[in-house]
This record gives C-alpha cells, structure tokens and sequence, in this order.
C-alpha cells in the first residue's frame, strides 16, 4: 500500500484494524478482551449497543476496531471495491491450527493488499503447539518473521489477557511504517459498516471515515441511499457534533437504509445527495439470491439446504445475499426459496413446510402466531443481530447434509485358537487377545495372512463362560461373529485367524 503524506491540511489518522480467523479461533474473545482493558473502565461499562466498530487506547495512541465483520462481511465490503482496513490480525488457534476458514481469511487479506499480523491464541490451552501453527502458516505462503519471512507473529492467550499489549503494539509498529494520514478540512468520505431498523429511531448506520470531518446536518449520499444527520453518536453512545478521520459513529437520519460496505461521501445539499442516487440507480438495482448453481451434474448430486431469509430493511438482505456467497462446498449448496423484508409471519412458515427450508431472521421479530405454527410443525426459525452469526448458522445447515466422517479406533486383536459353531448367521469361536481388548457391540475384521475376509460385529462376549461387556489383553474369550451378509460361508473364520477389533465415531463435517 502506498504510504500516504502528511501535509498541511492534513493529520496522522489511527489505524484501522479487521480481525479475521476460523470460527471458535479466538476472534471475538481478542476484540473483548481489548475493549475490556484498553477502553477506559468507567467508559468500557456503558457500552451497552453493538454498533461494529470501537475505539481502544494504547500507550497514549488510538486504535480502530472493526468487530462486526468476520471474514465474509470483510469479504462482501471488500468485493465492493472498497478499502475498509489499514491492517488485519489473522487468528489462529494454537492447538487447532490453520482450519478452512484460515485458508479464506489468508487469500482475502492477500486480494486486500494490506499488511497482516498473525496472532497464535490459546496458548496456554492443551495440545497448543504454535510451531506447528507457524509450520502450516508457511504452507499456505505465510511467512512468519521468526521463519524468515516478513509477516509479524505474537502468541497469546485472549482468556488470560496474556500477549494483548504486545499485539497492540505491533498494530502501532506496523501502521507506523504506512505513515496514515488522512485530509481533515473536507468534506467525510468512509464505509458503511452496518446499517439496520432501529424501532425506536429508525434508521441507523455505523460508518466509519477514511477522511475528513463528518458533522450534524450534512447531507451523506451512499449508493443508493441518502441522509441528513441529524444526530452522532460515538461506540460509546455519546452525542458528537464532529466525527473525524477513523472515527467509527453511529449516524441517525437516513431516508433509505445504506448497504454494508458501501462508500459515502458527504455533499452539498440534498438535491446533490439525490442526483448521486440517480446515477447509481442507472446501473440497475441487482437480483437478489440469484446464483450460478453450477454444471447439471454439479446441481444433481450437491445435498441442497433450502432457506428462507426475513430481514429488517433491503440492504439487509444485500449484505446477507453478499456475506453467504462466500461459502463454498463441493458436496451442498443453499437454495433461497423466500425471502423477504418485514417480521417472520404465517406465509414464512407455511412456505417452510412446504419446502423443507428453514426460516432465518436478521433484525425482525416474529408474530406470535408464526411462533406457534412453527413449534407445531418443528419448523427451525433462527433469528440473528450480527450478520456473520448469520452466516455461520447457515453453515451449520449446510454442514447437517455432510456424510460424516468415520474415524476407526482399534480396540484389539484375538487370535483363534477354537471353533464352535456356525448358525448361519453368526458363527461362535474362542481365542486368546494378543493386543487391547475385546468390547461387546465392536466391529470385527476377519483377517488371514494379513487380508481382510469379512467384516462384521461382536455380537456376544464370554469371558470363563460368563456374558461380559469387555475382556482384556493377555485373557482367553468366546465370541459371538455376527456378519453383515447372510448368511455366513461354512466355518468362515477358522484356526489361526487374527480378529482385528475396533470402534467407529461418526464425526461431523463442516462446510
């Protein structure tokens, strides 16, 4: 990124920083546990709304957070063309390691061009091994500082409060190399963060500037949208005259919603607010939820979640069509059989249960006899405030239709030493356990000279001819063999055999 020159009308401006990671990683836990230490006490206690943006303070500098986007809201601010952070925080688990959302986090910070640190979370938790994470970092060409490369890296531990200072510092050391600055005495430009139907005060939308000074009564053309502030408030909800260059605030006083990640400016007045409008609308409003599905052998075989979406105002639904594009499976695919702006109603449900589809809400509430048509036909109604929640919800939709994966466990090994008889369906034999032990209800493979014959289940485990649940290394056992086709070959298993005993655990997958 080209570094930027202070000159007169202009000033050194705070970094703006995006926080992005696989989910579970630790994102959310960084962000809190910075505003709990960095914004002062008797202010950080009155934050009581999530407007997706705060300040923090650090050895007397300022420090911009974004923490309404995961990736895929940073993903559709950035697929609008717009620059919205000056540096990223990749999160990585130290025990988990880089997952499938790293690998998207990684590649939308490359396409953002912007510098990145890297921070290794949970280290104090077990089985964490952040060599290994900065291993697999440098598979997916990210070269940490310690590995020779040029992308810094801290270790830390969100839930403790260990490494925070030091990743503050490094956001300083990094955006001082980019020397940010911003021109102050012109008129505001920014992004759009989030926008959404506040009941009580309409409208409302948190932008955060890139530059100049926004103030009460200018007019603001973003996209589509327009506004006239009529009032600003800061993370905190405090009322502000001015907002300045990376400054988050939360603007009241907008006709239509603006959409998440759009650009705005402020303007003369309304009547160019307006021709603004006119000349993005020429473009043409785009369609919603319309999507290239892909190949009709794609379309056959890919398990499809069927989903209905209610949201609170259009841009809403922009944002969400924009957000779950992001998500890609070989295997399933979403299908928006509805959606809509307004509270979740009869129809909602109704066209849930024809369809199998379930009902996601985003800022709307739901009617009451909605509620009760829902709970009567089982229907799954999820309703959300933040949108990447949204998203991640929806994954775990998409995820239900995955095969899941089975992972063997070996138990043991019995070797046979006696044959007793064959009922056709399950033949009865005895023998020594050489390795483990035997459980009532495990799989068996049949093996001979190292090759599978047949697989099948323990049926019956006698251990002195007494029933038991388990019988353990170095002990004789009668078993029951039963097999999975029937009926069983004569004297299947005979003299000499080695039964390989082992467990299956159905993981699930995710998207």
């Amino acid at each position: 990124m080209p570094k930027a020159t202070t000159t007169p009308n202009s000033a050194s401006r705070p970094p703006i920083v995006v926080v992005l990671g696989h989910v579970d990683h630790g994102k959310t836990s960084i962000l809190d546990k910075i505003r709990q230490t960095k914004v002062a006490e008797k202010e950080a206690g009155g934050i009581t709304q999530h407007i997706g943006a705060y300040q923090a303070e650090h050895n007397g500098r300022k420090i911009t957070f974004l923490d309404t986007p995961g990736h895929e809201a940073f993903s559709a601010i950035r697929s609008r063309g717009a620059k919205v952070a000056d540096v990223a925080i990749l999160v990585v688990a130290a025990e988990e390691g880089v997952k499938p959302q790293t690998k998207e986090a990684i590649q939308i910070i490359k396409k953002s061009e912007i510098p990145f640190i890297v921070a290794i979370n949970k280290i104090d938790k077990e089985g964490a091994n952040p060599a290994k994470v900065r291993q697999e970092l440098a598979e997916q060409e990210v070269q940490v500082e310690d590995y020779g490369g040029n992308v810094p890296v801290i270790e830390l531990s969100a839930k403790k409060g260990e490494g925070i200072n030091e990743l503050l510092e490094m956001i300083l050391l990094v955006t001082e190399m980019e020397e940010l600055s911003a021109p102050m005495e012109t008129p505001a430009k920014g992004i759009v963060i989030e926008a959404h139907m506040d009941g009580r005060r309409g409208l409302v939308a948190t932008l955060v500037l890139h530059e100049g000074e926004l103030k009460v009564s200018d007019w603001v053309s973003a996209g589509n949208a327009i506004g006239r502030v009529k009032m600003l408030e800061d993370f905190l909800g405090k009322p502000l005259t001015v907002a300045i260059a990376s400054q988050p605030c939360l603007m009241l006083g907008w006709e239509t919603a603006p959409r998440i990640g759009e650009e705005f400016q402020v303007v003369a007045d309304k009547e160019s607010a307006q021709a603004m409008t006119a000349s993005q609308s020429q473009v043409g409003p785009s369609k919603l939820f319309m999507r290239e599905v892909g190949t009709e052998t794609e379309k056959t075989n890919k398990r499809i979640a069927n989903l209905i979406i209610k949201a609170d105002v259009q841009s809403s639904l922009e944002a969400i069509d924009q957000t779950l594009r992001t998500i890609h499976s070989e295997e399933v695919d979403y299908n928006i059989v509805g959606y809509g702006v307004g509270a979740i109603g009869d129809n909602d449900i109704k066209n849930a249960r024809a369809t199998g589809a379930a009902v996601i809400g985003f800022h709307v509430s739901m009617d009451s006899s909605a509620k009760q048509l829902a709970e009567r036909d089982n229907i799954n109604v999820r309703a959300f405030e933040i949108i990447y929640e949204l998203v991640e919800v929806v994954r775990s939709i998409m995820s239900d239709l995955l095969d899941p994966e089975i992972r063997r466990i070996p138990l043991g090994k019995l070797k046979i030493l006696a044959l007793f008889k064959n009922s056709g369906k399950s033949q009865i034999v005895g023998g020594k356990i050489t390795q483990g032990k035997l459980a009532r209800g495990a799989m068996i493979d049949v093996t001979r000279n190292g090759v599978v014959l047949i697989s099948g289940r323990l049926g019956q485990l006698q251990h002195n001819k007494a029933d038991v649940a388990e019988v353990a290394e170095g002990l004789e056992a009668g078993i029951r063999f039963d097999g999975q086709s029937q009926p069983l070959p004569q004297q299947l298993i005979k003299e000499g055999d080695i039964l390989e005993i082992y467990e299956e655990e159905k993981i699930k997958r995710t998207v």
